[in-house]
């Protein structure tokens, strides 16, 4: 699948048709959920590793902008796992779970690029070295509970990331990103989940929990020095038609609330809030605003550690927080 810039008829449309599929889908199900009601087995517990080619040809799919840098892993990564989800959901859409390992997904990213474990980004490297592993669950009945307020996504998923608990592997790591602005420190925890949102003309990272991190320059910087490392928990990402990506980021340290619009050339260089020369960009700046409200069904974590039993010694700790319901507007 390849995200680029959608006009609002096209969105539509696209709605539309997705809308006729699922609806005919949704007869089936219901006939496959009264046939196995009684035995048990409402929704499959299959689980399907991707492969290295097939991590490839997403990775490939992709186009136009520079994968290998820290400002465009977000765009990279959400249009990758949304190709995969969507080729998995066509062969199986009754109840397939995407399982990713950190070896295909490096092993892909090094033929994409061309890097090696040495030279490739240090974002990159990191997840490698400490084993971070994905698992996607798409099943439409299992994300989302209620719509209640704003468009219905085209494509909704859980996306649990992480490593097996380990005496060898410490509970998190933490790279500077010197392309952003204002420069990060951004740490990943060894447990990361998050919702995964189409909307056809935005993307959105929702209800992220194990994200954290702090501005190191500006004004930002002085105030995350002193109040510490703030929680990651939504990103909107837009494209515009020339290539740009708008990405608006809400960041919470307590009671305190920071919401940064940065704008992403293809090459990654990046500049905090929107040109001073491009007035037009204004629509899709606005465009990120749009309010929503979505009521998800709790994250099945413990998923991940059922992967990992059969081949790590290493259980994953269950973190209650994960299976709370949470509305984010």
């Amino acid at each position: 699948m390849v995200w680029t810039y959608k006009t609002p008829a096209s969105v539509a449309q696209e709605g539309r048709t997705r809308a006729k599929r699922i609806m005919r889908l949704d007869f089936l199900l219901l006939t496959l959920q009264m046939l196995l009601l009684n035995s048990g087995q409402l929704y499959s517990k299959s689980i399907e590793r991707a492969s290295s080619q097939e991590i490839l040809q997403a990775m490939q799919s992709q186009a136009g902008y520079e994968p290998t840098v820290s400002t465009n892993v977000a765009r990279f990564q959400a249009a990758v796992l949304l190709d995969l989800a969507e080729k998995a959901m066509a062969s199986d859409s009754a109840g397939t779970v995407l399982f990713i390992g950190h070896q295909e997904w490096f092993d892909a990213y090094l033929r994409l690029t061309g890097l090696t474990e040495s030279t490739v980004p240090v974002f990159a490297r990191l997840a490698y070295r400490y084993k971070q592993d994905q698992l996607l669950d798409f099943r439409k009945d299992l994300v989302v509970e209620i719509i209640e307020q704003g468009k219905v996504p085209l494509m909704a998923i859980n996306v649990i990331v992480g490593w097996p608990e380990s005496a060898d592997l410490p509970g998190k790591y933490s790279f500077a990103d010197t392309l952003s602005t204002p420069k990060l420190k951004v740490t990943n925890h060894r447990e990361v989940t998050y919702r995964l949102l189409d909307f056809g003309d935005m993307i959105v990272y929702d209800e992220i929990e194990g994200l954290t991190g702090r501005p190191t320059s500006g004004i930002l910087g002085m105030m995350f020095r002193i109040i510490g490392e703030g929680r990651v928990v939504q990103s909107r990402i837009t494209l515009t038609p020339d290539g740009l990506q708008i990405n608006r980021t809400h960041v919470k340290k307590g009671p305190f609330g920071v919401t940064e619009t940065v704008t992403v050339k293809p090459d990654g260089v990046s500049q905090k809030g929107l040109p001073k020369d491009r007035p037009d960009l204004m629509t899709f700046a606005t465009l990120l605003k749009r309010p929503f409200k979505i009521r998800y069904l709790p994250l099945a974590f413990e998923r991940l550690a059922e992967v990992w039993a059969d081949g790590w010694e290493g259980k994953l700790r269950t973190n209650s927080d994960f299976y709370e319901d949470k509305n984010h507007e």
